[in-house]
């Protein structure tokens, strides 16, 4: 029922999404621009379902990692997994300074998850392991697809209405033309955005808390993924994340939102209020008296804090690995 209930949701939402690119199809032209933005729409729906997972992790230029090159990162992952009775995910790093992470894929049996190198720099390993539960919720209740396909979409509506406005529009509806003419690019291009994102809104939002409450269930301690969406708050508002400015409609996938202040996209933000987030976690935590004392396993100590040297919390890697250890000298990151 509920793989149903998702599926419905999903069908839903992207209509919603392709009567948006058809309609500002129609503002640039006419008829015909119906026509066409049916067209691609339908060609983009079935693209997206098939690849919109990988394009989003070329788009961060994401690095696919395993058990040898980041063992204790893939380890985390490959335990959460297990209790939360998933397939194993794919695991990726990506060269960002501002801690955030994301999941994507079509379904389970195709999910991957992403963390920048921030997150792996600046988090505990049980905050890690708080995110990451969260990411693996959004892969449990099936939430990558439609999460996946919305920023596909979504950013395809916005380059459909800038492209109006910067090339205008017919102002003749002969022949299917344009009716508006240079009124309907500008409509185009300042509507398209604005409404795409409140589907992005209205997608994430509750999505999030979800997320947050069976990630907490997943990782056995519900005070780990409120301390790291603390710490992610903290660090990513004064962290510029220029991957994400400079793909606007993927900032719904992260766990944080990734845009700047500055951002005009940030006017409309995708994710609900942190302290909020943070709010309902704590609850959750003083309710259930944090799960337990076994929490994900006893591999983690709650008293864990990063080296003050500045190291990553991970250690050095396996003998002969031919990585040069998992620290920072050489400037280009822990993760190489």
């Amino acid at each position: 029922m509920a793989i149903m209930t998702s599926y419905l949701k999903t069908t839903i939402l992207l209509a919603g999404l392709t009567a948006i690119f058809m309609a500002v199809g129609f503002l640039l032209g006419g008829k015909t621009g119906l026509i066409v933005a049916f067209v691609v729409a339908l060609g983009m729906n079935l693209f997206s379902y098939w690849n919109s997972g990988d394009m989003v992790l070329s788009m961060y230029g994401a690095r696919e990692v395993d058990g040898y090159s980041a063992p204790e990162f893939h380890g985390i992952v490959a335990r959460l997994a297990e209790r939360a009775g998933l397939p194993m995910p794919r695991v990726y790093i990506i060269q960002n300074d501002q801690p955030n992470a994301f999941a994507t894929g079509r379904d389970p049996e195709h999910a991957a998850v992403a963390a920048t190198t921030g997150l792996l720099q600046r988090l505990t390993p049980e905050e890690i392991a708080g995110v990451m539960a969260h990411e693996l919720a959004h892969v449990k209740n099936r939430d990558t697809l439609i999460m996946t396909i919305t920023a596909t979409i979504a950013g395809a509506v916005s380059m459909l209405g800038n492209f109006g406005l910067f090339f205008g529009a017919s102002n003749s509806d002969e022949r299917g033309g344009n009716p508006l003419g240079m009124v309907g690019a500008i409509l185009a291009a300042i509507l398209a955005p604005i409404a795409a994102t409140l589907v992005q809104m209205a997608i994430s939002r509750t999505r999030e808390f979800e997320a947050d409450r069976i990630g907490a269930e997943i990782c056995g301690r519900p005070n780990w993924l409120a301390d790291a969406l603390t710490n992610i708050h903290n660090s990513a508002n004064h962290i510029p994340n220029y991957q994400a400015e400079a793909h606007p409609a993927t900032a719904h996938l992260f766990i944080a939102n990734p845009l700047s202040g500055a951002s005009m996209a940030s006017l409309f933000s995708t994710h609900p209020d942190m302290g909020e987030r943070v709010a309902r976690l704590r609850a959750m935590a003083a309710q259930t008296g944090g799960f337990g004392s076994g929490g994900f396993g006893g591999g983690f100590g709650g008293g864990h804090t990063p080296p003050r040297d500045g190291r990553s919390p991970w250690g050095a890697p396996p003998q002969g690995s031919g990585q040069g250890g998992f620290m920072p000298q050489n400037r280009r990151g822990p993760w190489g």
